[in-house]
Formats: C-alpha cells, structure tokens, sequence
C-alpha cells in the first residue's frame, strides 16, 4: 500500500488541528513544519481563559462583517497567530519552518510569518487578501494551494495539486 505524500500529511493534521476551532463563521488550523517535523499547532478562537464565541456571541456575525475585513472586532486569534504563540511559549524559533494552513493566512498573519522568517505556506483554500499575497511574494515565501482531497489518504503517494479540491 502506498504512503501518503509528506505534503497531503501535513495538510491532514493541520485539518484535524482546525477540529479544535471554536469559531462559529469558519474553523481553520495550521501547523508549522520543519524538517519533516511539526514544530507547533495552532487552531482560531478566543484566548485562553476567555469565554467561547458560543457563550458569547460573534460580533462580526452581528455586525455583518464580510469575510477578511475588519480582523480587529474578532475575539479570536487566528491559527497562524496561535501557531507563532506556541512556539514562542515553547521557546521554538519558526525561522526556516514551513506553515501548512487549511485556509490561505490574511495580511496580518502573513505580516507576522513574514517577519518569523517562515520559507513556505501550503494552504487548502483561498482568502480575499490580495495584499497578503503581494507582500508574501515580495518577502521571496513560497505560496501554494494544496487542495485536499479524500483518495490521496489511501491511493496517492504523489501530491497532485491539479486535481480538484473536496
């Protein structure tokens, strides 16, 4: 039986990770890799201690907020933003690191992966921030779609990113 390819396992994990989302409008997870090893996980929601957007309700939910605007009335964290906090409470440097996300990180997350000196994001699914993608490609970050899909868990051992995303 053949082996899932590193990159589909990543991209596996960091959907298990966004399991643990506590966002009502879109669950995502992200993981930092180096060498073949996960460096740190992160999933959004709100910081610990505080009370879950269930119990206290989405503001950007009532406020109509469209998708990738107006970050700042979120209580939560994004994954990207959990995965720099643990490594950091952990005393792990992501420099040179590699971030598998399931969505495409926005301009303030790329900003701070940017600056962790990260090489490479492999993402599952876009997001409306044409200015994260101008300012990764101008840092030199390798970006690429890494669709899911099911059959690559059990058939594939070679990534293929021109199939069709689930």
């Amino acid at each position: 039986m053949p082996r899932i390819a590193w990159p589909d396992y990543f991209m596996h994990i960091a959907l298990l990770v966004a399991e643990r989302s506590t966002c009502l409008r879109r669950k995502v997870g992200a993981i930092a890799v180096k060498d073949k090893r996960i460096l740190a996980t992160g999933y959004n929601g709100v910081p610990a201690g505080v009370a879950h957007c269930e119990v206290a309700g989405c503001l950007r939910e009532k406020l109509h907020v469209p998708s990738g605007e107006r970050h700042e009335l979120c209580r939560g964290l994004h994954a990207e933003q959990n995965v720099i906090i643990q490594a950091a409470v952990h005393g792990i440097s992501l420099k040179g690191a590699e971030i598998y996300a399931t969505t495409q990180p926005c301009l303030i997350c790329s900003k701070m992966l940017i600056n962790c000196g990260v090489t490479a994001i492999y993402y599952a699914q876009g997001y409306p921030d044409p200015l994260s993608e101008s300012m990764l490609q101008e840092a030199g970050i390798r970006c690429e779609c890494l669709p899911v899909i099911p059959e690559s868990v059990c058939v594939s051992n070679q990534h293929d990113a021109s199939k069709e995303p689930v």
